[in-house]
């Protein structure tokens, strides 16, 4: 039996690729395929089924395309209803593949046709779960995803969930392998551990929701309480999942359209499109093109596209670094976001050497930084998440998280320069792109954000934990 977890530290997303005695699973693989089937491929291999573990609402799952390319038929969990052909597996059906077997665990509470699957090996030893958003490692999945799909409160979701993971997870061994489908800093979660890949015995000791103690209304408590709102885009990307989407080469071939910088300034001016600047939040700095909003391929890329651009179908014409094109077009495929219809051609120097307008960002260094808050009243903006805002910030800085931007538009103000910033200095860039596209051109970028401020010495206000106070 070979287990190969990818994983794609965009998304925290862990696809896996199963094999026994020449027989394939891949359980929820990301849009792109081609990659699947050449491992198989190159293992003298055939991919007999496609296992997803849910309807996913933060990546659109490849499973239609691979179906199509390979004739491995895709399995659900009960209740699930696709508009496509698939296999609704009920409650403890078991797939035979090679030597090993796949049976499938029906562990609502995430979503209502949310399923685990149960590896088997050639002993019948249970060797292995894949969680999907069931169980995560350091937490379950949130209970708010699919209330209008169930008719149901988050609450009563979230018993559902402490049901599945007490009446089908727990009882499983201790050295079973916890396969999850998502990582830290993913957005199904909130508290995620770093690690990939455990044992269910030490999730059973690190875990909070598999405290052996707890009640079933301290779990619909605990895991209900801090749920932030998801990203707007997570019921299109479930939407595009159930119901199917366009072949992803298709949506390539599309959006590699190379267009001049005359032809895209045409496009610019004629559609609806929105100018995505891709490249490294340094060199937007320096120079970009008026009105475009930056979202840097080498930070969370596909994640801060689906929460803060609003419609999936929303036309993109992209400013990429030469050679990076089908990156960004399949990057942003990822989350559903289909709709790139050029990009220009020969990047930004292209545009500069066509004399056409630019624009700049006023960045300074945390050094002179804090050599302005030593001498000026300034008006500072955080635009790092709450929780990090909490755990330490400059006294004076309001928080304004990114993910909400919109929602603090009217706090800003209107022609005194003020300062914004966040953990590295990547949101920050993303923010002040937003700022600007909406008219408001007197900001300041504090480049390296809250790292780089710390080691200028700028006094901050940190949390402390009050059991470290009793100590």
């Amino acid at each position: 039996m070979k287990i190969e977890q990818i994983y794609t530290g965009c998304l925290a997303q862990g696809a896996y690729y199963i094999e026994s005695e020449g027989e394939v699973a891949i359980i929820d693989p990301l849009r792109e395929v081609d990659n699947y089937i050449a491992i198989a491929k190159d293992n003298k291999a055939t991919i007999k089924y496609i296992f997803e573990t849910h309807f996913h609402a933060d990546f659109v799952s490849g499973h239609i395309t691979l179906s199509e390319k390979t004739g491995a038929p895709i399995v659900y969990g009960p209740t699930a209803a696709p508009k496509f052909d698939a296999i609704i597996a009920t409650d403890g059906q078991v797939f035979q593949l090679g030597k090993i077997t796949i049976t499938a665990l029906h562990t609502p509470g995430h979503t209502m046709e949310s399923t685990t699957y149960l590896v088997k090996d050639e002993n019948g030893k249970d060797h292995a779960i894949f969680s999907g958003d069931t169980l995560f490692l350091g937490d379950v999945g949130r209970p708010d995803l699919a209330q209008k799909a169930a008719d149901m409160t988050m609450e009563d979701l979230a018993g559902l969930s402490f049901d599945s993971l007490r009446n089908k997870i727990m009882p499983l061994a201790d050295d079973v392998i916890v396969y999850p489908g998502h990582g830290a800093g993913s957005a199904c979660g909130k508290n995620m551990m770093k690690e990939t890949v455990d044992t269910l015995g030490n999730q059973k000791q690190m875990n909070y929701a598999l405290r052996a103690d707890m009640t079933r209304e301290e779990f619909i408590e605990e895991v209900t309480d801090g749920l932030l709102p998801p990203p707007s885009y997570f019921p299109l990307n479930v939407q595009m999942n159930k119901e199917g989407y366009e072949n992803i080469d298709t949506v390539i071939k599309k959006g590699s359209n190379a267009l001049s910088p005359e032809e895209f300034e045409t496009a610019a001016n004629t559609t609806e499109a929105l100018i995505l600047d891709v490249r490294h939040q340094s060199e937007f700095i320096k120079g970009h093109i008026p009105r475009s909003i930056f979202i840097g391929l080498q930070g969370g890329f596909a994640p801060w596209v689906g929460a803060l651009i609003q419609d999936v179908k929303q036309p993109l014409l992209l400013v990429v670094e030469p050679g990076k094109e089908k990156e960004a077009i399949t990057r942003l495929s990822r989350v559903g976001f289909d709709n790139t219809i050029g990009y220009l051609e020969g990047g930004i120097d292209a545009w500069k050497a066509s004399e056409k307008e630019m624009d700049t960002l006023d960045s300074i260094s945390a050094e002179e930084f804090r050599r302005r808050l030593e001498t000026d009243d300034i008006p500072v903006y955080d635009v790092r998440k709450e929780g990090e805002f909490i755990a330490g910030h400059i006294d004076i800085a309001k928080s304004t998280p990114l993910d909400f931007l919109n929602d603090y538009l009217g706090e800003f103000p209107k022609e005194e320069p003020f300062y914004v910033h966040c953990a590295g200095g990547y949101r920050s860039v993303i923010a002040a792109s937003i700022l600007k596209s909406r008219g408001i051109h007197n900001l300041v970028d504090v480049a390296g954000g809250m790292g780089a401020i710390k080691k200028a010495g700028i006094p901050t206000t940190d949390f402390v934990c009050p059991t470290t106070l009793n100590k």
